[in-house]
């Protein structure tokens, strides 16, 4: 039964466009290009940037450039954001720039949406300027770049221009419980950042299930977590390489991020107990090791959680072993 489960689920993929050590952000964005062009032809379903400023090691700030870029050199996986963080942007450039991006490539992109500012705050108040103080409101914002998506708005002294008319898929974004209710409450898709924030994942899915609204989007709850995946042809490789993302995550802890580093043997020399314990909590939701292995962790995650799709992200730093993950990863599924 979860083997049928996991054979008839959507799967996709997240791109933080990690900048690797050595490298550069122009480096980050060819390789980008050429794991989107792979994971078209591997099935995938999407392929999702995620909007973060001030980190070293993130290159996906300017999102929706990214989102073109992609889209431009692939011809039919969707490609979206995951996410665009709102606060940080007026509706109507949000739908212009969407409504370009869809216009442009129809029926391919999605605009997912957070609440977070998806920085420190005061990168947030170089963002935001003088609105920096202002009150926002993330349900009103959507509702605002809902009403410039409609045709209703075409007599409106406010459009979008383009944007007005074009069906462009909304996900609501959460790292916690609040955006569950929100997306139950205007019956949109849910997308749950389990890949760094699992501590509130069943929790949240279970308050989006149990409150959801239909609506003209969406008649039944969609929940998409995303997950961090190694994969390899031995659990001791992808051991070795998920180094990488442990290290990435141990800066997160200590506040002392860098560029992705190459996996190393022996992991244990760059953290105490304590640190090690830290970063395993935040990993909780990772599948690390060969096909095998994966399989049968994943498809007991699908049975538990019933999630309607699975996105991977993985910050593996040798390439090809990247895309090697990536296709052993799109297998399971087949």
């Amino acid at each position: 039964m979860a083997d049928h489960l996991l054979k008839n689920i959507p799967y996709s993929v997240l791109d933080l466009a990690t900048v690797l050590d050595g490298f550069t952000a122009a480096d980050t964005f060819k390789t980008s290009l050429d794991l989107a062009k792979q994971s078209e032809t591997l099935g995938y379903t999407r392929y999702w940037f995620a909007e973060h400023h001030n980190m070293a090691g993130v290159a996906s700030s300017a999102t929706a450039v990214l989102i073109g870029y992609i889209a431009g050199g692939t011809n039919s996986i969707r490609v979206g954001s995951g996410g665009i963080m709102l606060p940080n942007h007026a509706p109507l450039i949000v739908a212009e720039q969407f409504g370009t991006l869809a216009s442009l490539y129809p029926n391919r992109i999605d605009l997912g949406l957070g609440r977070a500012p998806g920085t420190d705050q005061v990168t947030a108040m170089a963002i935001r300027g003088e609105n920096f103080s202002a009150v926002h409101s993330f349900p009103r914002d959507i509702e605002k770049l809902q009403q410039f998506f409609s045709v209703s708005n075409n007599r409106a002294s406010v459009r979008a221009i383009p944007g007005e008319g074009l069906d462009i898929p909304i996900w609501i974004l959460g790292s916690s419980t609040d955006s569950a209710r929100l997306a139950a409450e205007k019956g949109l898709p849910y997308a749950f950042a389990s890949h760094f924030a699992p501590a509130y994942f069943e929790q949240a899915i279970a308050i989006y299930r149990n409150n959801f609204k239909p609506s003209p989007f969406l008649q039944e709850p969609y929940v998409m977590a995303c997950v961090n995946v190694v994969a390899a042809d031995t659990d001791a490789e992808a051991e070795r390489l998920s180094s990488s993302v442990k290290r990435m995550f141990l800066g997160v802890i200590t506040g002392k991020r860098e560029l992705l580093k190459p996996a190393v043997d022996d992991i244990n020399q760059y953290w105490d107990q304590l640190e090690k314990e830290a970063v395993e909590q935040m990993l909780y939701y990772s599948f690390i090791g060969s096909a095998e292995t994966i399989s049968g962790n994943l498809e007991a995650f699908v049975a538990k959680y019933g999630v309607n799709e699975i996105m991977s992200t993985s910050h593996i730093y040798d390439h090809q072993a990247k895309l090697h993950s990536n296709r052993v990863f799109a297998g399971l599924f087949g």
